[in-house]
């Protein structure tokens, strides 16, 4: 299996959390308040630097106020 960072199911995942974290209003930087982290940890995840490990990535859905299993199937194919 090839590495997912950068294939085009990361991509259009990042563009998914990118996208749900503008339609709700959102900049990085309140993002990665209500995460505890600094802004850098949302700019490099959504910049494809870093991954989301599973419960960075449930965090994350949290912040953004989203289903994290509707997330997730939306990258089924």
């Amino acid at each position: 299996m090839p590495k997912s960072l950068r294939s085009p199911r990361h991509q259009r995942f990042l563009a998914q959390l990118i996208s749900l974290r503008k339609a709700k209003g959102l900049t990085q930087t309140q993002v990665a308040e209500k995460l505890g982290r600094p802004q850098s940890f949302v700019a490099k995840y959504e910049g494809g630097e870093r991954r989301l490990d599973m419960i960075e990535f449930l965090d994350v859905a949290a912040a953004l106020d989203a289903d994290p299993c509707q997330l997730l199937s939306s990258l089924r194919s």
